[in-house]
């Protein structure tokens, strides 16, 4: 790419939206729902039946409306999105090890045979759900970030030009 393409390439952020970080923010929402259906829709005792799964929905609730939020931030661009993308993946890392390992460890006695609370299909499946959303809300601030100094570098160039 020639010094004049990539001029064009920066200026033309400035019209532009970020879709990729904003992509990857609401990939990060379709695998944090897909864990959420998996989670709540286990009814194999009622040890899901606790306190803890009313601050899980909370949390999942707070989670979908801030990842919302960020996304619609980075993709016009606005900066300041970074540090509660951060935020948000390691939470989900940090999510991993609280309900769905609990669970899995958990067992309940059911018509006298004693059962686990999730098996280890549904625990690989909300750990991938749980690792992949924070993958997506992390690589989203790494992209925002380095669009937005990309962005604000071309700016000064701008200022420098037209000074």
């Amino acid at each position: 790419m020639t010094r004049e393409d990539l001029a064009v390439s920066r200026d033309r952020m400035r019209y532009t939206k970020d879709k990729l970080s904003a992509n990857l923010v609401l990939a990060a929402i379709v695998l944090d729902a897909l864990y959420f259906v998996s989670i709540y829709q286990s009814d194999v005792s009622t040890w899901y039946y606790n306190w803890v799964i009313g601050a899980s929905i909370i949390l999942n609730l707070l989670f979908l409306l801030t990842a919302f939020l960020a996304s619609e931030g980075v993709k016009s661009r606005k900066s300041g999105f970074t540090i509660p993308l951060l935020v948000l993946g390691i939470l989900q890392i940090v999510r991993i090890f609280y309900l769905p390992t609990r669970a899995h460890a958990a067992t309940v006695v059911l018509t006298g045979t004693e059962i686990p609370v999730m098996d280890n299909g549904q625990y690989l499946y909300t750990v991938i759900c749980l690792a992949l959303s924070a993958v997506c809300c992390i690589a989203a601030a790494v992209n925002s970030f380095l669009n937005g100094r990309k962005l604000a570098e071309h700016m000064k160039s701008l200022e420098k030009q037209s000074a």
